[in-house]
């Protein structure tokens, strides 16, 4: 199974970084937040994946290109332009990088990498993100519910949006961040058959709200209630909170 990450958008509202960097960049203990996402589909044996690039997205590609001198310690015969590897300290990832254009909308982006999937069911999330999600279990409940998508629900504070859940875990409503709502939300973990790819109409597409009300509304939206950690980066304070959890040795999103 593939996951893909959606890589692309312009992070403004944590410009005091992203005026450099993409947001998937942003580091949290010395390595980019993008890495800690795909360290945790990794943890549950997912090792391929697609990752929608965006503003800045050289820099993403520069930095996976490069990976493998980023991880190991190197040896250079300058005199010959020999670089010889150490310790190999890569990780056993197969990636993708699509330039899926600078203004494309999130159902857009998925679905310009549309050919990259093969027809199969597969992962979804954004690229600004961190939880302690067990993504086999949630894995194992898209396939158990036969259904088209499952979202993730998380419960943060009330600043954020809300979903309504009926008794049989169908998505009944879907409201992206409405005022003064609380409950559960989109935690941005999906597991996606390839249908979903169909309502697509093009780059300006936003999956969040043109494509997930629709599949809510013919009850092709199932949830996967998550109760534990989660914590997007949307913010600079968002920022400095993952970096003092991971300090302090309390990322409870580090499972390797």
């Amino acid at each position: 199974m593939k996951a893909v990450i959606l890589a692309g958008g312009l992070g403004t509202r944590i410009s005091e970084e992203t005026h450099l960097r993409p947001k998937p960049m942003i580091e949290i203990g010395g390595k980019p937040i993008i890495w800690h996402i795909m360290k945790i589909y990794s943890f549950y044996g997912i090792n391929e994946f697609i990752i929608c690039c965006g503003y800045k997205g050289y820099i993403i590609k520069e930095f996976f290109s490069n990976f493998l001198l980023h991880s190991s310690d190197i040896k250079c015969s300058l005199a010959s332009e020999k670089i010889e590897i150490l310790n190999n300290n890569a990780e056993d990832w197969e990636i993708t990088l699509v330039d899926t254009g600078l203004n494309t909308m999130t159902g857009g982006r998925l679905k310009r990498v549309e050919e990259y999937l093969n027809n199969e069911t597969f992962c979804l999330t954004y690229g600004d993100g961190v939880s302690d999600l067990n993504i086999a279990s949630l894995v194992e409940f898209h396939k158990k519910h036969k259904n088209v998508a499952t979202l993730t629900a998380v419960q943060p504070p009330a600043r954020f949006g809300a979903i309504d859940i009926d008794d049989d875990n169908i998505i009944k409503e879907f409201q992206e961040k409405p005022a003064g709502s609380a409950g559960w939300v989109n935690g941005g973990f999906f597991v996606l058959e390839p249908s979903v790819l169909k309502g697509i109409k093009n780059d300006n597409t936003i999956f969040e709200n043109d494509i997930l009300p629709k599949l809510s509304k013919d009850k092709k939206l199932h949830a996967f209630k998550h109760h534990g950690f989660w914590q997007p980066m949307d913010t600079l304070r968002d920022k400095i909170f993952l970096e003092k959890l991971w300090e302090e040795k309390k990322a409870l999103w580090k499972k390797w």
